[in-house]
């Protein structure tokens, strides 16, 4: 069994959190501002109530804050906690792009002395 730390934890839950399409459209719509439930539950053929439980689990997730500003609620993107998942996405492209490389320097080399 693997140990799970704190931080695993936290990206399985946002991943989780983005593997539904609807999920991925609030975190799209908000990533040009903030906003409320109702404007959320605007595009969708759901309820406002099935939106809420999504914004939810966005929020168990990281991913979005909600605020008070007088009778709005609006919900806003958490910028940094996407940050930290592209951080790690691209740990791990870094590597496999630099083992391509070596693999074209490796095709290379053997094309130069088939050609010679």
């Amino acid at each position: 069994m693997i140990d799970e730390t704190p931080a695993d934890a936290s990206l399985d839950r946002a991943f989780m959190a983005l593997a539904d399409p609807v999920r991925r459209a609030i975190i799209a719509t908000l990533s040009r501002g903030p906003a409320t439930v109702n404007e959320l539950a605007e595009p969708f053929d759901i309820s406002k109530q099935a939106v809420s439980k999504h914004i939810q689990v966005l929020e168990h997730a990281g991913l979005v804050t909600r605020s008070r500003d007088a009778q709005r609620r609006p919900v806003h993107l958490d910028a940094a906690a996407l940050e930290r998942l592209t951080a790690w996405i691209d740990g791990y492209r870094l590597i496999h792009e630099q083992q391509f490389r070596r693999l074209d320097t490796v095709l290379a080399s053997l094309t130069n002395t088939t050609e010679s």
